[in-house]
């Protein structure tokens, strides 16, 4: 086995020319968005193709611009590849989802950069993975509605999304024909002889390949596979096969950071003054995500609060992670662990949540709010007296942030907008939080244009600053110990074809780091999955 490309960038999709002296391949090098790249595999000199003056797209505040899944054509004149250049930052639902869908077109460069081209393209429809028929004058792709390259990853709605294998001519971009019929995601067309296809089915019976015309060499082969390709002479086929276990607490992942071992955590982790280790066990352990807290290092585990406890959660719910003991926080003191317990994400706008809070021992809990509302998402305040929140009403939608007295149970009012997960920082000073910024008060509980900022406001209400600015989702913000923000922003694009993904919400997302200012704003990881909250751990508390 020889390494051909190996850098701390993500690098996918690797194809050699025909004639053996190039490699074509995705690589998000030098920008962290992902373009196509061209190298020489005798002098190992690499080009970007899809990042010149002649082919960079709109900035990342108006448009993604990735660049996927790079074909050679039979000649080796051309590169095929799909892009979502130049299109809307647009959620699922309508608009109305979180998570982003992707709309791809098909386009065409020559290896050296040159005659840069649209081969194919239909609004509102994404068009992937393009293949080369053998004598260079058609190309196959997938197509699918725009909508459903969110519902093609989602386990509950893929069974019932469909695409289909088309092909058109490359010269014109007409001649228009479906292969395919009927139900299935079918994917990763290929010519395996001059008339036939081979692809991948997933999501109904048929799931594995699938060919266009059966023969005694090419037969349809039922398994769960990813990526198949094709020899050129079709008689062979290499693929992927996926598998689902949960990575353990502490696993070791590849670091982007020399001085910085990274490893796996389950969600909302949060060190304690004393280096204790308190998170949502939503992955491990029972996986209904109750509140849990460890040594840093993963031993001594301790189940301070069991999110069945007060019978308020639906078991199946909690289980799909939509509903259970979110985002705990340490009081200063250690004696007490706050969180919401309730429904979240879309299933706010139908169930309650509550603040509540446990003793560290797990003796005594205690629920703080009435269930008026859907409340959650706590931080404690610095010297222990006060916690911040976000609420939601299920008529009128977004109630802003709160912050409890916990001396008299009293509730200010913080804020009034879309606003979600606070978090106090560590000197006092201000409160960061995740804002739909285009949302305004005549909208309810939805929002008509996706845009999600990290903000931050000073305790009382003053100085609201917003410290992101990118067309794409930031999110999910928390504080180092030295008040500097770490956040997940989809600000460079997804990383791949988004309906390739399996079994996820957001295919992509990167954990960023910038000062409290939002100045000094920097990259942490750079990875092809959504990576989100994260912790330094000190090796004060390892050792």
């Amino acid at each position: 086995m020889t390494p051909l490309v190996n850098t701390p960038s993500l690098e996918i999709g690797g194809v050699i020319s025909p004639d053996g002296t190039q490699l074509a391949y995705v690589s998000t090098a030098n920008g962290y968005i992902s373009n196509i790249w061209v190298m020489d595999l005798e002098t190992g000199v690499a080009r970007n193709l899809t990042n010149t003056a002649d082919t960079v797209g709109a900035p990342t505040e108006e448009s993604p611009d990735g660049h996927y899944r790079p074909a050679w054509s039979p000649d080796g004149q051309w590169i095929l590849f799909s892009s979502d250049r130049n299109t809307d930052w647009t959620g699922h639902n309508n608009g109305t989802g979180w998570e982003h869908t992707q709309e791809l077109s098909v386009y065409a460069i020559r290896p050296n950069g040159s005659d840069f081209r649209q081969v194919a393209s239909k609004s509102g429809y994404s068009l992937g993975s393009p293949a080369w028929s053998p004598d260079g004058t058609r190309v196959a792709f997938y197509e699918m509605t725009r909508e459903d390259t969110y519902n093609c990853h989602r386990p509950e709605a893929l069974n019932s999304t469909v695409t289909q294998i088309v092909s058109v001519d490359f010269a014109t971009g007409a001649d228009r024909i479906e292969h395919t019929s009927g139900a299935g995601l079918k994917f990763s067309p290929q010519w395996v002889t001059n008339s036939s296809m081979g692809f991948l089915v997933k999501g109904v019976e048929t799931e594995g390949l699938n060919y266009t015309e059966y023969t005694t060499t090419h037969k349809q082969f039922i398994s769960s596979v990813r990526n198949p390709s094709w020899s050129p002479d079709g008689t062979q086929v290499v693929y992927e096969r996926t598998g689902w276990d949960i990575r353990p607490l502490q696993k070791k992942l590849y670091s982007w950071q020399d001085d910085w071992e990274y490893r796996h955590m389950d969600v909302f982790p949060l060190l304690s003054k004393t280096g204790r280790l308190v998170y949502t066990a939503k992955q491990t352990g029972s996986q209904n995500s109750s509140v849990v807290h460890s040594n840093p290092d993963g031993s001594d585990i301790f189940l301070a609060f069991d999110s069945y406890s007060t019978n308020q959660l639906n078991a199946s719910l909690a289980a799909q992670g939509l509903a259970g003991s979110f985002q705990p926080t340490w009081s200063p003191d250690e004696e007490w662990i706050a969180f919401g317990l309730g429904y979240w994400f879309f299933e706010r706008a139908i169930y309650t949540g509550y603040l509540y809070r446990v003793t560290s021992n797990g003796s005594y809990y205690e629920q703080l709010t009435d269930g008026s509302h859907n409340v959650g998402y706590p931080s404690y305040s610095p010297d222990g007296t006060q916690v911040v929140y976000r609420a939601w009403d299920w008529e009128n939608g977004p109630l802003g942030l709160k912050v409890m007295n916990l001396t008299d149970k009293s509730v200010r009012n913080l804020t009034d907008g879309w606003d979600n997960t606070p978090g106090w920082s560590p000197d006092g000073t201000k409160i960061v939080f995740t804002r739909q910024t285009n949302w305004t008060t005549e909208y309810g509980g939805r929002w008509y244009s996706d845009r999600f900022e990290i903000c931050t406001i000073n305790p009382d209400g003053s100085d609201t600053q917003v410290l992101t600015t990118s067309g794409a989702n930031d999110a999910h913000a928390v504080w180092t110990a030295d008040n500097r923000i770490m956040w997940s922003s989809g600000m460079y694009g997804f990383r791949d074809e988004c309906a390739t993904y399996d079994d996820t919400f957001q295919p992509y997302g990167q954990i960023m780091i910038m000062e409290k200012d939002g100045s000094d704003k920097r990259m942490l990881t750079d990875s092809m999955w959504e990576d989100s909250m994260p912790l330094y751990v000190p090796n004060e508390f390892l050792e």
